[in-house]
């Protein structure tokens, strides 16, 4: 790594080396672009479920490639009029995709619908066809009778539009927070663009290698996979550049030549960001065992965008800070002779001194707060419903509330059950079934056949979870069966996200442990930093689920937003301890286990928060897409990284390892004199002589 660390800091080598690099991603995005996203209309169905099987089958449909769009004529102010109900069967027969048949009007009179196929390859066509009878249908309707559009093609529609533009919005918003904050940071109207400008081809250059990559293996991507894996880049390459910047700055007030300090910095660095990356792609590639294809594309997609990550902050960056002077830091330019980081007498040394004194009591005043907070995850209930899936209500939602009003809860969007049985004795046994209002035949060809079910129960209750459960029993008998839509998608996905978070949690618990007593040489600090990773964990979903209920307005968390929390928060929040303990071992070498420390405290204190605040923003941002799903976890990570960087390492490791002095290590151990013996490396390597 000296060689590869000198190369790459040499005066021309570093100018050639950076604008390669540069120009060379810049062509990879412009040339080759993302890969062209596959069919996703079953990435959220979990692979096994009944609800999938009735999606494959269905797909053998002569009219497979498409859904139905419910089209509900309503008055405000009373029943619909005979004039009202003429301009309802006009549109019926001229709504574009309109079959002919009459409009079904409610019993009461207060409202009418059209049911009208949409046939469309994907989202966006769907959004297309959606867009157009909605125009349709509206145009010179008489004052007083409204016309709404709702059934699953608009909510397919509601959902691409609200992607429409979402992933340029993020990284916008995401690209505004990061510089902001390495302004603040770095104090310099200067220096912040070095990091944002690498970190931001990187993220381009990412999207790119994620979906070819993808594409290459056959795993699908949804629309927030991009959105997701941009969020994270940024997020990780910053707490990297963050990382290096800061040593880069410490050498220099030591070493005179820039390029000699950033060697210096690039080899002490070298290690802790490679470990942190290593980590960070061991736990996303846990997401693979996922039953959810599209969360499998997720952890797939996040794993390449960290990889690139740390590369670009490993080679890129250094070369790109060598090509200037020290001036880059104005206006507070380090100097040869200032006092480095772990001599000071920083806000963190002083931390450490404190928490030194009495470690004991921080221990326990903060494990006390860490369960107190963790105690609301008793409270927690999950599994969105339809209408809750959305920050804002969109049309297709509100459509279906006022429908359920007039109709039978499940019109609007009725669970599907697709056989290749005899239709007509399949509609009898669904008939006979406790909690289905009426069942009929939409298409058939090709030996299958779909039936469309109404439920009594309004969607999402437990009564329509115990209609399809009934529907399920009653139709197991009968051959190539499956029951599908809403209702039953819910159903399964509850019960795989259930399946997930006890096969993934553990998996990424003992990938992370065996990482850690790799990178360490020791069995019991691993075990102290995943614990209090853990315990970070469930105290920011208590904190969270607290904030939802009491100041957000959620009363349940989507599914999937545990488990996806726990892989970004383990993962992420080793990252910090392994910067503070990396350094610690450094300095153990020299100063001993109690000094090293509170040096590396000192030392590493300001650019790990930095990091930290930083990361917690950048996932915050996520809350600029109207996708409640996407907004909890932004919120579950945000708590959780600051939780675990203003008090688990500012306070809890720190104690603990003050607590246990040399056992911290064991079974690796430092001489009285701070040099460590019985191991075979040092874990950084020494800096070289001048």
């Amino acid at each position: 790594m000296g060689r590869v660390a000198e190369l790459v800091t040499r005066r021309w080598v570093a100018g050639i080396l950076a604008l390669a690099a540069l120009l060379g991603a810049g062509a990879a995005i412009g040339l080759v672009g993302q890969a062209e996203r596959p069919d996703t209309s079953t990435a959220q169905l979990p692979v096994g479920s009944d609800s999938r099987a009735a999606a494959e089958l269905r797909s053998e449909l002569p009219e497979a490639e498409g859904s139905a769009a419910v089209v509900l004529f309503s008055r405000q102010d009373g029943p619909l009029t005979d004039a009202d109900l003429g301009v309802v069967t006009e549109r019926a027969r001229a709504v574009p995709g309109a079959t002919g048949a009459p409009p079904q009007v409610a019993e009461d009179g207060t409202a009418a619908t059209v049911v009208v196929p949409v046939q469309a390859p994907d989202a966006t066509a769907t959004a297309v066809a959606v867009t157009a009878i909605r125009e349709a249908v509206r145009a010179d309707l008489p004052d007083g009778l409204s016309a709404q559009v709702t059934g699953p093609a608009a909510v397919q529609a509601d959902l691409a539009a609200v992607f429409d533009g979402a992933n340029t919005r993020l990284l916008a918003a995401t690209a505004s927070v990061v510089a902001i904050l390495l302004v603040i940071t770095y104090r310099s109207p200067l220096l912040w663009l070095v990091p944002l400008g690498v970190v931001g081809v990187a993220d381009q250059l990412a999207a790119v290698l994620a979906t070819h990559t993808l594409a290459a293996v056959d795993v699908v991507w949804d629309e927030s996979t991009i959105g997701i894996l941009s969020v994270l880049v940024f997020g990780a390459g910053t707490d990297y550049a963050l990382l290096l910047i800061s040593r880069y700055r410490d050498e220099l007030r030591t070493t005179e030549d820039r390029r000699a300090a950033m060697a210096h910095a690039l080899r002490r660095t070298t290690e802790a960001v490679l470990s942190s990356a290593s980590t960070v792609v061991l736990g996303l590639l846990t997401l693979l065992l996922s039953a959810f294809p599209a969360t499998r594309g997720l952890g797939l997609a996040c794993a390449v965008g960290v990889v690139v990550a740390a590369v670009f902050a490993l080679v890129v960056l250094p070369a790109a800070l060598v090509v200037f002077g020290r001036w880059v830091f104005w206006p507070k330019v380090p100097r040869v002779g200032q006092a480095a980081l772990a001599d000071s007498r920083s806000l963190w040394r002083r931390v450490g001194d404190l928490v030194s004194r009495r470690p004991g009591a921080f221990v326990v005043v903060t494990v006390l707060a860490l369960g107190l907070a963790a105690a609301g995850t008793s409270l927690i209930r999950t599994g969105l419903e339809g209408p809750d899936q959305f920050l804002e209500k969109p049309e297709a939602i509100a459509a279906g509330e006022r429908l359920a009003r007039s109709f039978p809860a499940g019109s609007a969007d009725p669970t599907v059950v697709v056989t290749r049985g005899d239709a007509a004795e399949v509609a009898a046994t669904i008939g006979a079934v406790d909690g289905v209002s009426s069942v009929r035949p939409t298409v058939s060809g090709n030996g299958v056949s779909e039936l469309a079910v109404v439920l009594d129960a309004d969607p999402g209750s437990t009564g329509a979870e115990d209609a399809v459960a009934a529907l399920r029993e009653a139709l197991a008998t009968t051959p190539a069966t499956h029951v599908g839509g809403t209702e039953a998608e819910a159903l399964d996905a509850s019960a795989a996200a259930a399946r997930d978070r006890l096969l993934v949690l553990p998996v990424i618990l003992g990938l992370v442990l065996v990482a850690l007593a790799g990178l360490l040489r020791s069995v019991v600090a691993p075990i102290v930093l995943v614990a209090t990773v853990v315990a970070t964990y469930a105290a920011s979903l208590g904190i969270s689920w607290v904030l939802f209920t009491q100041v957000l307005g959620f009363d349940r968390l989507d599914d999937g937003v545990p488990l996806l929390a726990f892989v970004f928060l383990v993962a992420l929040g080793v990252d910090y301890n392994i910067f503070l303990v990396t350094r610690a071992s450094e300095e153990a070498r020299r100063h001993g286990t109690r000094a090293g420390m509170l040096r590396a405290l000192s030392a590493t204190g300001g650019v790990i928060t930095s990091a930290g605040v930083l990361l917690a923003a950048v996932f915050a941002v996520l809350g600029v897409l109207p996708l409640v799903v996407l907004a909890q976890l932004g919120v579950v990570i945000c708590v959780g990284v600051l939780l675990d960087t203003l008090v688990v390492r500012t306070l809890l490791v720190p104690a603990i390892a003050l607590i246990l002095g040399d056992r911290f290590w064991w079974p690796r151990r430092f001489a009285a004199a701070g040099e460590e013996v019985a191991a075979p490396r040092p874990v950084v390597a020494a800096t070289p002589s001048g």
